[in-house]
């Protein structure tokens, strides 16, 4: 059943006043292909924009607090934390950076969308920063890795 929609067919932001509130994590991950020449600028701090991993962590943890401003139906909550983690992959000549991303809250309402659009928005700001070196990168699937809390009961992708 939709709960986004009232009695009309039209969205409605979904009532959580009667919910308890309880221990939220959800993890994300995306990822993003590069060729040598941009992995090799980003691990010499080659880049003219700045260190590319530490401000695409910033990114993330700024769009996790900001989803309810971007999701027009996700509700406005207090996040306890985010953490995000980063892995290099040899794909062949592409080299792939994989984004992992925790948030946690103590609320009412889950963080799976907080920790998507952190995932998100972290491929993004590499993508941003790098671009001048080479525009062929791909931002890759961004999916719920897992979520743990609430009333539907905790999700591990298999």
């Amino acid at each position: 059943m939709l709960t986004h929609f009232n009695n009309d067919g039209r969205a409605k932001m979904v009532d959580i006043s009667e919910k308890n509130s309880s221990n939220r994590i959800a993890m994300a991950k995306s990822s993003i292909q590069m060729s040598r020449k941009v992995y090799e600028a980003i691990k010499n701090q080659n880049i003219k924009k700045g260190d590319v991993l530490s401000v695409a962590q910033v990114a993330g943890i700024m769009a996790a607090k900001q989803t309810s401003s971007l999701i027009p139906m996700c509700h406005p909550i207090p996040i306890s934390g985010v953490n995000i983690d980063f892995e290099w992959k040899n794909v062949d000549e592409q080299i792939e950076l994989m984004i992992k991303v925790e948030v946690k809250t103590v609320g009412k309402t889950g963080v799976e969308m907080e920790a998507l659009t952190a995932a998100s928005i972290t491929a993004l700001t590499i993508y941003d920063m790098c671009k001048a070196v080479d525009k062929s990168m791909i931002i890759g699937s961004t999916y719920l890795l897992e979520k743990s809390g609430g009333k539907n009961g905790d999700y591990k992708r298999s």
